[in-house]
């Protein structure tokens, strides 16, 4: 079996802040869409890139060998329409048109070429999200349906067909906030839905039935395999499970000493060809490092622990000086990923607090 990739092949700068959601575009996965706490959206050729700046400096003889620079991957776009974090993206299959969300309470569809927005779903009362949206994506027979969930506890179904504006149908049955929704061919047509109230609900809406499955910890991110008769579960209970879609069962639980995920909205998919389990983490390495961990889907065990580094080499990172006049302390929590060809490429992108989005790769 090839091993895990852990060698960092690109980054993806430009972002002014926290980097909230990385998503590869559909099939052949050329491109990585990045959403940012600086409300902006950048559309990146990771295969593209260009050699950072070196120093013209002659490196003395008894100097170890200073390790070699990351290419940074091409920015082919920037897409600013919002006024809030962006949170969550969704791409088309057809690569022409893609989804965001975030703190502004609407959901955006935009058209990849002009860079502009097509429309805007909600954002208008009483038929929008009453709070941020978490989560966004592509639902129906070719993408016609967008489907979001946010904080106030529902998951809005927008008819992409149609010129209204208001929701198709309201899923009311979290108890709090909607952190991940997955829907597609693999589903069957339900609708799976993890929210903070530890639960994780299958709608069936042509059958008008709702299948409940209790976690206990708050739902942070769920994975489909391909086949959809599993699904990942993130929780904040610092564990993953893969959860049997037929009966609910645990089949395999994924928890490390070392690995911890307990406040914050880590992400974690099926990845390799569904061979390995992989999430980010809430802890920083050595120097305040982001950390990539995968363990095997099938032994359950961790089989790589990847540092992934702040940015460019050579470059400072900003003093953040706290209320309390105390500088505070820095470091890359690694909260979003996507593994390319929903899983089954070559290489995975990471981002997180730091602002920088790197692909990993052979």
């Amino acid at each position: 079996m090839p091993d895990f990739p852990q060698r960092p092949i690109a980054q993806l700068l430009g972002s002014n802040g926290p980097v909230h959601a990385v998503t590869y575009s559909a099939s052949p996965s050329a491109y990585v869409l990045t959403g940012s706490a600086d409300r902006s959206i950048r559309l990146y050729n990771p295969s593209s890139t260009s050699a950072p700046p070196t120093s013209n400096s002659i490196t003395p003889p008894a100097t170890p060998a200073i390790p070699k620079p990351i290419p940074q991957a091409r920015l082919i776009q920037s897409y600013s329409a919002h006024g809030y974090d962006v949170l969550s993206l969704s791409v088309a299959s057809s690569n022409s048109t893609f989804l965001s969300a975030g703190g502004d309470r609407a959901v955006f569809v935009w058209d990849v070429a002009t860079a502009q927005t097509i429309r805007r779903l909600g954002g208008i009362p009483p038929h929008s999200h009453t709070g941020r949206i978490n989560t966004v994506t592509f639902a129906g027979v070719d993408d016609s349906l967008a489907l979001s969930g946010g904080i106030d506890c529902t998951v809005r179904i927008w008819d992409l067909r149609s010129q209204g504006h208001k929701p198709v149908m309201v899923l009311d049955g979290a108890k709090d906030a909607v952190t991940s929704i997955v829907a597609g061919r693999e589903t069957g047509g339900e609708i799976i839905v993890g929210s903070v109230d530890g639960r994780v609900r299958g709608y069936d809406a042509r059958m008008g039935r709702c299948v409940t499955d209790v976690i206990g910890a708050s739902v942070t991110s769920l994975c489909l395999s391909r086949d959809g008769k599993t699904v990942l579960v993130g929780g904040l209970d610092s564990k993953m499970r893969l959860m049997d879609r037929r009966d609910g069962a645990c089949l395999r639980k994924y928890e490390d000493e070392g690995w911890r995920n307990e406040e914050l909205r880590v992400q974690s998919l099926l990845g390799g060809r569904e061979r390995w389990v992989v999430a980010g983490d809430e802890m920083a390495g050595e120097g305040g490092e982001g950390r990539v961990w995968a363990w095997g889907l099938l032994t359950g065990k961790v089989v790589a622990k990847v540092s992934v580094p702040w940015g460019p080499a050579g470059e400072g990172r900003k003093r953040v000086i706290g209320k309390d006049g105390k500088e505070k302390e820095k470091k890359n929590v690694v909260s979003c990923i996507d593994w390319k060809d929903g899983g089954f490429g070559d290489q995975f992108c990471v981002g997180g607090t730091s602002g920088v989005a790197t692909v990993f790769g052979e």
